[in-house]
């Protein structure tokens, strides 16, 4: 025997919401910005590094006593950064964050390289940068500290690296007289500025992460 057909159930009528035209010209809005921003995303995310200057050679002592330079550097990615060990204002920060991308790129190992160029080379001796490396815990095989003639190392710096570097006077004494830049500097293995961080913005080291992970994961 056929079972009894169910009453037909009312009609649901839309709210008077989802009646008012302005409710899916809000949605149309929402739902091209939210695609707009995930297509932003992604984009940001394929988008190659740009290719900056190409460093010329270069040659200086680390705080082991050694020559070394693009030549060592050769093959392998690196980050530059410019402090001096008397430094009393921005240097201990900057060290720091150094010593942080070392920590968070420890898996790397020496295929990723840290460099620190003194600013300050005719103070800066290898005994001095080598003291301050230990005391930043700085793991010889990955971050090397490079000192040398000091007009050398500004013109590397300054024409090269396109990083802020002088002194108001050359009263070696005048330590708060020097002044340098605070970025980051990403190289690639071929000797290719990739990038400049700054390096007092939580984003830029967050940027700074990610593009080290791009260029030593090609």
């Amino acid at each position: 025997m056929a079972a009894d057909t169910p009453a037909a159930l009312p009609a649901r009528t839309p709210s008077p919401l989802t009646r008012h035209p302005a409710f899916w010209a809000a949605l149309t809005v929402l739902l091209l910005g939210l695609g707009t921003v995930a297509f932003g995303v992604l984009r940001a995310r394929s988008a190659p590094l740009p290719e900056l200057d190409a460093l010329p050679d270069f040659t200086f002592t680390r705080e082991s006593g050694q020559p070394w330079g693009l030549a060592q550097l050769r093959g392998k990615p690196f980050v530059a950064n410019f402090i001096f060990t008397r430094c009393p204002t921005v240097c201990p920060a900057f060290t720091r964050r150094m010593a942080h991308l070392q920590k968070e790129t420890e898996a790397y190992g020496p295929a990723l390289q840290l460099v620190s160029f003194s600013v300050d080379p005719t103070y800066d001796t290898p005994e001095r940068l080598a003291e301050y490396a230990q005391r930043h815990g700085a793991n010889a095989a990955r971050w090397s500290f490079l000192t040398g003639d000091y007009e050398r190392l500004k013109d590397t710096v300054v024409n090269s690296f396109k990083i802020s570097m002088g002194r108001e006077n050359m009263d070696e004494a005048d330590v708060m007289g020097i002044f340098h830049g605070n970025h980051f500097v990403l190289v690639d293995a071929t000797g290719k500025i990739r990038g400049y961080y700054d390096s007092a913005d939580d984003e830029a080291f967050s940027r700074l992460l990610r593009d080290v992970h791009t260029l030593a994961n090609p």
